[in-house]
């Protein structure tokens, strides 16, 4: 596998936000979203087996680890390294742009799959593979991450149209601008979190965080 960085944070983004993670981002991504904020992983990193990244992971004595990217599932050993983590008791997230079929991720209590929704802001809404989300179990999280109304109207649209049983996560671009995105979901009575992108607001725009 190709991998930019593995360090250890806490959880930025969805329901185990806080949480102490060990994050393994890998290189390369499928899209080039307007507002993409790890455009620096889509090239460069370092080949790891498998079993490197399982004795780096080590390391950290942690739980929780986040495989994230660019797009992991672009990288021919993600379903392998899950399957691994899983097997040593780590509770994994895979986090997932959505354009890639999930079902041979592997179905696991122990895993979260956190899948965005691109909106028309990012310039790839029609990337999406919907028929991902009848995948998603109910601890998994569908995330939108939006920059305006339209943004807005269009997660309205995608909720109302799909059957979704997992979390639905709402983020603002930048990660900290709230109270509008906070404002729609409770006029629109969704069942939905409002959520910061804890990085950002603790450690401002930085790498490895």
């Amino acid at each position: 596998m190709k991998v930019y960085e593995i360090f250890r944070s806490l959880q930025g983004e969805g329901v185990l936000i806080g949480t102490p993670t060990v994050f393994i981002r890998t290189v390369g991504c499928n899209l080039r979203c307007e507002w993409c904020d790890t455009e620096y992983a889509r090239e460069g990193g370092q080949e790891m087996s498998v079993e490197q990244i399982m004795a780096k992971v080590d390391e950290y004595k942690t739980q929780f680890i986040c495989l994230t990217g660019g797009e992991p599932l672009l990288q021919r050993d993600a379903i392998r390294l899950m399957n691994r983590l899983l097997e040593k008791c780590f509770h994994v997230t895979l986090e997932t742009n959505g354009t890639i079929s999930l079902e041979d991720v592997p179905c696991s209590e122990s895993l979260l799959i956190s899948m965005d929704v691109k909106c028309p802001s990012s310039g790839m809404e029609d990337r999406t593979m919907f028929s991902n989300i009848e995948l998603l179990s109910p601890a998994d999280q569908l995330k939108f991450i939006v920059s305006d109304k339209d943004d807005l109207r269009y997660a309205g649209d995608i909720i109302k149209k799909y059957e979704i049983k997992a979390n639905i996560i709402f983020t603002p671009v930048g990660g900290m601008d709230l109270e509008p995105v906070a404002r729609f979901v409770l006029s629109k009575k969704m069942n939905a979190r409002v959520l910061p992108q804890l990085q950002r607001l603790i450690w401002g725009d930085t790498k490895g965080v």
